[in-house]
């Protein structure tokens, strides 16, 4: 998994150097949207091929051969990782990706959330997989010019990211203040380790930032602005507090403990990867109709 990860991010700096050097400011985090969101699904991808078996309780007791859906997702994940990362047909990667997480959604997390509606997790997933579709839906977007005739689809697949975000990042902003120990961002059943210094200021400030750019999120003319600051912050929290869960995680004898470190990493990664291409996605639709 951490190979998996190491050689998509590697082929994604390449590919977005140009870019990186153009750009100014927090513009530089908003170019590596592409990397957050690639790399976690080569992660992913990895999961699936190397260890199907963690995998197969997640498809739903309806369908049948579940192996072979397990490793067709294995395979079409590093495959869209691999065509975000170079940016090559990304649109029906960003697209295919979405979709396919959209219908996991419906078939697993919606049903899930809906049989315990007092379990707070439960709507956690469902606005987890519903982001990481917008954040599919959004790199499509992205190459979708505002003059050309597609330019419609683009625009309402912005407009659809904006909206999905926006109540994420507020309902994950308030799990924030009920909840300031758990782990910032996707706030799941994880908590800080006690060896991290400010947890409590690190989880109310996530929560501050959470609700405050998810408020501004849905609205034309602020979305961008906010979603690269919320964007940049979970980035952040990537680096500074998962990273060091990480470290500790594979220095564990226990698979199931590096895994585990490994999937909170990559997934707080993808989460910040899609508000980092709303922000991309945003400034290329005024770009192009301008």
């Amino acid at each position: 998994m951490c190979g998996a990860g190491i050689v998509v991010c590697i082929v994604a700096l390449w590919a977005s150097r140009a870019d990186f050097a153009r750009a100014r400011g927090l513009d530089k985090v908003v170019v590596l949207s592409n990397l957050c969101f690639a790399v976690p699904l080569a992660v992913f991808g990895a999961l699936h091929l190397a260890d199907v078996q963690s995998v197969l309780p997640a498809v739903p007791a309806y369908m049948p051969w579940k192996l072979f859906w397990a490793y067709l997702v294995g395979v079409a994940l590093i495959a869209a990782a691999l065509s975000i990362a170079t940016k090559i047909q990304v649109r029906w990667s960003g697209l295919l990706f979405g979709v396919m997480l959209f219908l996991f959604a419906a078939m697993s997390d919606v049903p899930g959330a809906l049989a315990n509606p007092g379990d707070r997790f439960g709507w956690t997933f469902v606005l987890r997989e519903l982001a990481f579709a917008s954040g599919g839906f959004l790199i499509a977007a992205s190459t979708m010019d505002g003059n050309r005739r597609d330019g419609e689809w683009g625009k309402w697949l912005v407009v659809v990211g904006r909206v999905v975000l926006g109540i994420a990042a507020v309902f994950y902003g308030v799990e924030h203040f009920l909840h300031p120990l758990a782990c910032p961002g996707v706030p799941l059943e994880k908590l800080m380790p006690e060896w991290i210094p400010g947890r409590l200021l690190i989880g109310y400030l996530t929560g501050v930032i959470l609700v405050a750019c998810g408020a501004l999120i849905p609205w034309g003319n602020k979305a961008r602005m906010a979603a690269t600051i919320l964007g940049g912050w979970i980035v952040l929290l990537v680096v500074a507090v998962y990273g060091p869960i990480l470290v500790a995680a594979l220095r564990d004898p226990s698979i199931a403990v590096e895994i585990e470190g490994i999937n909170y990493f990559a997934d707080t990664l993808l989460f910040g990867g899609a508000i980092l291409a709303l922000a991309g996605a945003t400034e290329r639709r005024v770009a192009g109709n301008s």
